[in-house]
């Protein structure tokens, strides 16, 4: 609590700004990228949130998971035009894929094509997955560093908050405070490093 905000990590920054985006319970959220810097547990949070709050939320985001997970209602930003998506999000990456171009009819698939088409999709995406599992390892490994971190900065948070620790070592107190915003800044930095690598992986594994 007594943390400046320009000391915060990037995720204690947007969990901060959530906080006071819904402390006066509006009826109405804008969102854009709530998932940035956000960590695993803080992802699984605001998507638990999202789903209690009673009012709506407009939500503008990349997390394919935030949004097949809380929305209920797709917009297409496309051509220069907003138009409400009948699809959902396996039928947008469709979409991606072809350029923006309608299937025109499924009628029009060869007897036999389709199921081929699914079985290389099946195939490819097996592929991609080996093929990126040494990035998906660095992205565990950022998550596992993210968790430790966060421990040794929740129990600094604790010895913290005792006043006593001031009157009896002032100087230990001093020396916590620096390991704290150290372990703060680590933190923001590893986050940094999760975000880059889990857009790398998803670009990857949608491509």
């Amino acid at each position: 609590m007594d943390t400046l905000a320009k000391d915060l990590s990037g995720g204690e920054k947007a969990r901060l700004l959530m906080g006071l985006a819904a402390f006066h319970a509006p009826n109405l959220l804008i969102l854009d990228e709530p998932t940035n810097h956000l960590d695993i547990d803080s992802r699984r949070a605001l998507i638990t949130a999202l789903n209690d709050f009673p009012g709506a939320v407009i939500l503008i985001a990349h997390d394919r998971y935030l949004i097949e997970a809380t929305v209920d209602r797709l917009w297409l930003v496309h051509g220069g035009t907003v138009k409400s998506y009948d699809g959902d999000m396996e039928d947008y990456r469709s979409l991606i894929i072809q350029g923006g171009k309608q299937r025109s009819s499924k009628t029009e698939t060869a007897p036999g094509e389709d199921q081929r088409s699914k079985t290389e999709q099946r195939k490819s995406a097996a592929d991609r997955r080996a093929t990126f599992a040494p990035l998906k390892k660095e992205i565990d490994r950022a998550e596992k560093k993210t968790a430790r971190i966060e421990q040794i900065i929740a129990k600094l948070d604790v010895d913290l908050a005792d006043p006593k620790l001031y009157e009896r070592s002032p100087e230990k107190a001093k020396v916590m405070i620096q390991a704290r915003a150290n372990a703060a800044a680590e933190l923001a930095k590893v986050e940094e490093q999760w975000l880059e690598l889990s857009a790398k992986y998803e670009r990857a594994m949608g491509a």
